[in-house]
């Protein structure tokens, strides 16, 4: 019992982490993967939630050990680590906010029948709404409230995927074809789905800087404590990626039911899958647990984005201007919220445009981020028996070259 209370009390960045990963690799990606080529999805699903995880384990165990982010950590290997960082931060500042936000709107109109207002609207609605909850709430608010959200969600998948397994499978259309995997079309949706499964690479600093944000307002853990507060939360985000990819397997393999791009016909078809199993009563559970899911994954990306912004600003140009105060992490909410606003406005509300363009980068850069990790926990920074022990360099190596060797084949295909 002493245990499981520290790690509740502990619970944090791992939870943030879990909230944030679980919105479109997840709901979008893991459904569809699912839903048009079947059980066999379950295989990347599973190998890019192992090969990943010393990415995101590094991240914990230098600023656990250091007391340092890590983004901190790249100025320490070398400037042009950094430079390479703020460059892709750069990148996702104009896709993984859009895409995020497309898809939340999208729920949006479907939860609340507004079909007559564009996704543009409400996703500026939303921007209005969750800048304003972070510059007043900051970190403690997102916190707690995302406690509430990650619990009613988990509930939700474990009853709907239990009731879905008891029922069977969906039968087969007369005619039926499964659809290929490795033509274009499947290897391009296969590096997206690994891409941002559990979350991009990226996001590693992210839980970094969640760690340094809590540790202002409560006793620091131990590394031991650190991670498995983070293994738990990593844990239940592959787990629920597993949920997502059967809900869409059992109910939509076999139809040729082709989930949209559009972002609202989209939520529509995802909240339908929950409630044909669960029944007609729990529609309107099913719909705002989708949109909390969503709604969780905004906020914790737009407050993570904009600390890992002022972050390599400061590093980069160290002035009193570009700190992390509340005055300069206020402004840049809202330089975020702006910018994307615009993104969306000009992809014309293609969720499947903006999921596509963000995915595809991160899983480009994984293995160099990967390998900048790795640099960072082996540095004289760390003692050598706090280091990653063997099992996880090789688990990191091998990673670095699966994802590499699918980095690659993607620009095959791309370019012959």
């Amino acid at each position: 019992m002493g245990t499981l209370r520290v790690l509740i009390k502990n619970l944090g960045p791992g939870l943030l982490f879990a909230s944030m990963a679980i919105g479109t690799s997840h709901l979008v990606l893991s459904t569809k993967a699912g839903a048009q080529y079947g059980w066999v999805m379950i295989i990347p699903i599973v190998l890019a939630n192992v090969l990943k995880y010393p990415f995101f384990e590094f991240g914990v165990r230098y600023t656990s050990i250091t007391n340092k982010t890590l983004i901190e950590g790249y100025l320490n290997r070398g400037k042009g680590y950094l430079w390479f960082y703020a460059f892709i931060t750069l990148f996702s500042t104009f896709t993984i906010l859009a895409a995020l936000y497309t898809v939340t709107a999208g729920l949006f109109i479907n939860l609340f029948k507004t079909p007559g207002v564009s996704i543009s609207m409400v996703a500026l609605g939303l921007f209005v709404f969750i800048s304003t909850l972070l510059i007043m709430g900051k970190y403690k608010f997102l916190e707690i409230s995302l406690k509430f959200v990650v619990s009613i969600l988990f509930v939700a998948l474990i009853a709907t995927t239990a009731l879905v397994l008891f029922n069977g499978r969906t039968e087969s259309i007369d005619g039926f074809e499964a659809t290929p995997i490795f033509n274009e079309v499947g290897i391009l949706f296969l590096i997206g789905l690994m891409g941002w499964m559990p979350t991009t690479v990226e996001a590693s600093s992210w839980v970094s800087l969640w760690s340094i944000e809590k540790w202002k307002t409560q006793e620091k853990p131990s590394l031991k404590e650190s991670l498995q507060e983070f293994n738990l939360g990593y844990f239940f985000t592959g787990l629920l990626a597993v949920f997502f990819m059967l809900i869409g397997w059992f109910t939509l393999y076999g139809t040729n039911t082709l989930l949209s791009d559009n972002s609202v016909q989209f939520a529509d078809q995802v909240v339908q899958l929950f409630t044909t199993h669960i029944g007609p009563w729990a529609y309107i559970f099913i719909a705002v647990s989708a949109f909390a899911t969503m709604f969780s994954t905004c906020m914790t990306a737009h407050d993570a984005v904009s600390r890992v912004s002022l972050d390599i600003l400061d590093l980069l140009f160290p002035k009193e201007t570009t700190r992390q105060t509340k005055r300069n992490f206020a402004i840049t909410v809202i330089v975020l919220a702006v910018v994307n606003f615009m993104v969306i406005s000009v992809f014309s509300a293609n969720m499947g445009n903006l999921v596509a363009l963000a995915t595809f980068v991160s899983f480009v850069v994984a293995p160099i981020i990967g390998y900048m990790n790795l640099k960072n926990v082996m540095s004289d920074e760390i003692d050598s028996h706090l280091r990653p022990g063997q099992f996880l360099r090789f688990l990191t190596y091998l990673g670095i070259l699966f994802l590499s060797f699918f980095s690659l084949l993607y620009f095959w295909v791309i370019i012959f």
